[in-house]
């Protein structure tokens, strides 16, 4: 035990090694710097939320030939495109918070399931939970179809970026159309456990929060669904656990950074530097990813509908721990599973060698 301890406590100091990560990190920044300075320049601040969620389409298919890449990222367009239509429809509702909280439980669910089968890479439902609770927390301020057209934009801009480089003869990669993937029953089922279990980190988590009564309670859910995907268990309870330290370590900086009340042209500045380094860490050390993603999450909220930075960052703090222990629960009952399901096969194969 004590040596699996230290094997743990010795992997999280570890950073992995650098494959080409600033290409990927250069591309994504101007995916989401460039639609922002625009919106900045028009002042046009009620659209920028929309811009930079469409923008996240350039972290999709990063290490991919230029074919995947694009039809990943064309797969992740439309369902973040679905996700803040359903979340500006959320808000001109007024749902409030319970209503965020069943929408999330319902993205959760069903995206889960679109993310497996068309296995996009990076895998999980984070921006698209992320995505609709934001927005759907937020007042809808301008016209569903300038928001939308914003959306689309971004989307467009990322997924051009992504195929630039073909334009070089020597960074040029196969654009071939992949083999048809025929999943199993076993798959779907897989596919299913997971769907399931995504829907209820959102809810377990996002009643919680809000039945504890602080502010922005999709933290909770987008932190309770961080987990869930992952090839293993070890994996898994890493990722929870990097979550949360890395997030406490991120609102610390965020806090060094809202401190000065920034203006609105150096905030968006501070976003595309957050989101070059988040992006050259992600892969290679997530609780260090954290420092720049948390910040970088916490200055879109304040672009989109400013509030006290202080209540925040303290929301931010414990919606993520709340989340984090929720996704971990889950994880671990995932496990427990899969154990008596191994456990069962064992028995029968004993019972009936021939089968």
């Amino acid at each position: 035990m004590a040596v699996t301890v230290k094997h743990h406590v010795r992997e999280f100091f570890r950073v992995g090694p650098a494959r080409r990560d600033h290409v990927v990190a250069t591309r994504c920044a101007v995916s989401v710097g460039l639609p922002l300075l625009i919106l900045l320049a028009a002042g046009r601040f009620d659209l920028m939320v929309f811009a930079a969620f469409g923008a996240f389409t350039g972290i999709y298919g990063r290490g991919e030939a230029h074919g995947v890449r694009l039809r990943h990222q064309g797969r992740f367009g439309v369902l973040i495109l679905l996700v803040m239509f359903a979340g500006a429809l959320t808000s001109a509702a007024g749902a409030g918070p319970w209503g965020i909280v069943f929408g999330t439980t319902i993205v959760a669910g069903l995206w889960s399931l679109a993310v497996n089968y068309f296995q996009l890479r990076p895998a999980g439902v984070i921006f698209f939970t992320f995505g609709y609770a934001a927005i759907g927390s937020i007042p809808l301020t301008t016209p569903l179809w300038q928001a939308m057209l914003t959306g689309l934009a971004s989307v467009l801009l990322a997924m051009l970026i992504g195929i630039s480089s073909r334009l070089h003869p020597a960074w040029r990669t196969s654009m071939a159309a992949p083999e048809r993937r025929i999943l199993t029953p076993g798959q779907w089922r897989e596919f299913g456990v997971e769907a399931g279990a995504n829907a209820l980190a959102a809810l377990a988590a996002g009643a919680l929060a809000t039945t504890v009564g602080l502010g922005h309670n999709y933290w909770a859910m987008v932190a309770a669904v961080a987990p869930i995907a992952g090839p293993s268990l070890a994996q898994r309870v890493n990722k929870g656990v990097h979550r949360i330290l890395g997030t406490f370590a991120g609102v610390a900086a965020a806090g060094l950074l809202l401190a000065p009340h920034p203006a609105p042209w150096v905030m968006v500045l501070i976003v595309i530097v957050l989101q070059f380094a988040a992006e050259m860490f992600v892969l290679r050390h997530y609780a260090l990813a954290l420092i720049f993603i948390t910040p970088l999450a916490l200055l879109m909220t304040e672009l989109a509908a400013p509030t006290d930075p202080t209540a925040l960052m303290v929301d931010r703090a414990i919606q993520t721990a709340i989340g984090a222990l929720v996704g971990l629960s889950l994880v671990y009952l995932m496990h427990q599973r899969t154990l008596r399901e191994k456990t069962r096969r064992r028995l029968r194969k004993h019972q009936d060698p021939e089968a």
